[in-house]
């Protein structure tokens, strides 16, 4: 018997079933079986349901004679499961990659629950990905499993039968089926909530449901959308057979109203003539199934104007319903122009502030930080704001970033929230101003003020005006701003030759290049092995795990995620001494998929210091990004995985042929890059000498004292002396964890650790 029933009913769906069904099949919990009906669909539905069959076990193929629509192709595979707990997937959805191994940890967790109600995302054709917005009702905290009683709110949710696993023998128990119709979800769902003895909830997206820009039902014009008043007709008949749950009639009332209202109001569903004809219905089932008391169609929660829509379409009042709609409209409206123009009138105070701002005189002793895009306190900016506050204690910091990241922020200095009246007056007053992006394109540079723009890597891809003949990579690239605000900056930090000779033709401006080499990378050179460590128990990496850190970058030719690796199947091939650390692009924030739990899989991607993580770990995996020139100065080694170095290259262009002297070894494919760890290569003598080659290549001015060059320089104005920069070969970067350390000095590898 299978741990899951997956049933997946196919109607008109043939250029979305492949990436359903293989949704499934590809779960790295394989106990499962997929019923795949096929709703006499006339396109090739059918034809890629057996193809499936043929070639997997697991699927079980149900063809109908007759179109009949969701609830009954449901029942048909209903009757076929054999699994522990029954799942629904619309043949256009999917799971979201390590959706089953969640569920099956959290049923596992909550005591095996006849209902888990889980999460989902809008998939949107623009490929854009959005989260249920009421995911906050699924937290995991209190109880493992509870009664809906103790946790009504659940109810609001939207009500579909895809959100959630059922426990088979509850099923068969209470006689749960579909009904023919649209909305075949509302009576198989409101009585599964409301009977279960036990219901959890798991905090994760294991689903995602397609927005599709045609086709779908609820973007579709027909007289079926009245299916929806029988619907909730029959749920009020189940819950008149049973009395004990008679105190939940307010609740479905009030949701019958929403939903009734919420579709009336919806110009895509109902044809004209249907609307009168729905309108009245509505009436007379809102009369017919109020509660005792007449609560039930006044929501608590709901504002004035909801509440009298409600009242209105009970009283049957339709005209008067339309007003008060009309009225609703309005008003929206009106607070959305109002809103605007109160956003208009800030915008112009602010900018008349900045002008008065400019006026005053510059204050010498305060500088201006930021890092990417208003973000938490990271890179280079960090690094010389904390040099600043120990060379000259005398200057004052602020730092510019979101609220959200705050808590980033060292007590020493000031937040400054992006487009506040205390955020213009610093950019107006401070002396000196630091970003390793851009500051506001609003920013007027006055004399006196000093603008440093660290940067935040070696380029390898191409940048600045490089990039005008690639359109892929810059599609909105203004590059006249990019050099009106190239012609602001006093001074350009480079750490190493390479960059120097890139950014001043890729962004040629009258700054001067300070090549001290990045402060960002001091640390390297600073640590001591028990900070190391330190940094490793504080992420969980096991003691004697060899922790590798991978850290893709980002794809101008895509716009979703790439997912290049399958975390799994690699940890499983490396064996148990192996740790992975794996960090997400800036770019896709957020972004990622739901991934199967593993001890040894570990997501930093929120991790504050990228530095921190290259302190932590035995050896880098990436693609192209720049990390791969400053985890050099580690002297470590690094792998590089180019399984689509010929598109990354088309799409944005390099600067030169990475695998043609890359930093370690190559790997073109997944099973490469796994035997690349396997047999030692990685930290293998071939690796060593090309990492000896990249290092004095691009590691020149990284020897620790860089941010302190930067201070010295720019903000404390000498000239001289300067530290000078360390030879390469007298540089002791921070040493590995010991475990590492001592395999390192095996016979493979003699000789690659100082």
């Amino acid at each position: 018997m299978p741990r899951f029933s997956v049933i997946v009913p196919a109607y008109k769906v043939q250029a979305y079933l492949h990436e359903s069904l293989d949704s499934v099949l590809s779960q790295s919990c394989p106990d499962v079986e997929l019923i795949a009906v096929d709703d006499a669909s006339p396109d090739a539905c059918g034809s890629i349901i057996d193809e499936y069959a043929a070639r997997d076990p697991r699927v079980t193929a149900v063809h109908l004679a007759h179109n009949l629509g969701l609830g009954p192709a449901r029942n048909a595979g209903l009757a076929r499961a054999t699994g522990d707990y029954l799942l629904f997937l619309d043949g256009d959805d999917t799971l979201a990659p390590g959706a089953l191994r969640a569920i099956t940890d959290r049923l596992k967790a909550t005591g095996s629950p006849d209902v888990l109600v889980y999460d989902y995302a809008r998939a949107f054709w623009t490929g854009e990905v959005v989260r249920n917005r009421l995911a906050d009702r699924l937290s995991e905290e209190g109880p493992a499993s509870f009664r809906l009683a103790d946790r009504p709110a659940l109810l609001g949710m939207l009500m579909v039968v895809w959100n959630k696993a059922y426990r088979r023998e509850y099923v068969e128990r209470e006689g749960l089926e579909f009904p023919p119709g649209f909305y075949e979800d509302t009576p198989w769902t409101y009585p599964a909530l409301l009977a279960a003895e036990s219901v959890a909830v798991l905090d994760r997206v294991c689903v995602h449901y397609r927005q599709r820009r045609t086709g779908s039902i609820l973007t579709t014009t027909s007289r079926r959308h009245l299916d929806v008043l029988d619907q909730y007709d029959r749920v009020f008949g189940w819950l008149a057979q049973r009395p004990e749950l008679e105190r939940w009639r307010p609740a479905v009332h009030r949701r019958m109203a929403e939903h009734f209202c919420a579709l009336y109001a919806d110009p895509r569903r109902l044809p004209r003539s249907g609307r009168a004809e729905f309108f009245a219905r509505a009436c007379a089932l809102l009369r017919r199934h109020r509660p005792p008391g007449g609560t039930g169609v006044l929501p608590p929660a709901a504002g004035r104007t909801d509440r009298l829509r409600h009242t209105l379409m009970r009283l049957g009042a339709r005209r008067t319903y339309g007003l008060a709609s009309a009225a609703r409209a309005a008003g929206l409206a009106a607070a959305r122009a109002g809103s605007a123009l109160w956003r208009g009138l800030r915008e112009s105070a602010l900018r008349a502030h900045y002008r008065i701002q400019r006026l005053l005189p510059l204050r010498p002793e305060l500088a201006v930080f930021s890092a990417y895009w208003h973000g938490g306190y990271a890179c280079n900016p960090a690094a010389v704001e904390a040099k600043l506050r120990e060379l000259a204690p005398r200057m004052r910091t602020a730092w510019i970033c979101d609220p959200r990241h705050a808590a980033t922020l060292p007590p020493e200095t000031t937040p400054l929230r992006p487009g506040s009246a205390a955020y213009w007056t610093a950019l107006a007053r401070a002396t000196y101003l630091t970003t390793n992006v851009n500051f506001d394109r609003a920013l007027v540079k006055r004399p006196g003020q000093v603008l440093l723009q660290t940067q935040h890597g070696t380029p390898l891809k191409r940048v600045g005006l490089d990039l005008q003949d690639r359109p892929a990579a810059a599609p909105t690239t203004d590059f006249e701003g990019l050099l009106r605000g190239a012609d602001q900056w006093d001074f350009l930090l480079s750490s190493n030759r390479h960059s120097t000779l890139v950014w001043e033709k890729a962004v040629p401006a009258s700054y001067t290049t300070l090549e001290y080499g990045y402060p960002r990378n001091d640390p390297f050179h600073r640590a001591t092995r028990a900070e190391v460590l330190a940094l490793r128990e504080r992420l969980g990496i096991a003691p004697g795990s060899t922790a590798i850190l991978y850290a893709p970058t980002h794809r101008d030719y895509r716009r979703s995620r790439p997912e290049h690796l399958d975390f799994e199947r690699v940890l499983r091939d490396l064996g148990p001494r192996f740790t992975v650390l794996t960090r997400t692009h800036l770019t896709y924030a957020g972004t990622g998929p739901a991934r199967d739990p593993h001890p040894r899989l570990l997501d930093v991607s929120s991790h504050p210091s990228v530095e921190e993580l290259c302190l932590a770990s035995d050896a880098l995996v990436t693609d192209y990004s720049s990390l791969m020139f400053d985890y050099a100065c580690l002297d470590r080694p690094i792998v590089i995985h180019a399984d689509d170095w010929e598109a990354y290259e088309a799409a944005r262009g390099t600067y030169f042929d990475l695998r043609s002297c890359p930093p370690g070894a190559v790997a073109r494919t997944e099973d490469e890059l796994v035997d690349i760890f396997a047999t030692g290569h990685w930290r293998g003598s071939r690796s060593a000498q090309l990492r000896a080659a990249f290092r004095a290549r691009f590691c020149s001015y990284d020897d620790g004292y860089a941010a302190e060059r930067v201070v010295r320089r720019v903000f404390l104005g000498q000239q001289t002396p300067l530290p000078a920069v360390t030879p390469l070969e007298d540089r002791r970067p921070a040493p590995p964890a010991p475990p590492a350390a001592a395999e390192a000095r095996t016979p493979l590898t003699a000789g690659l650790w100082p």
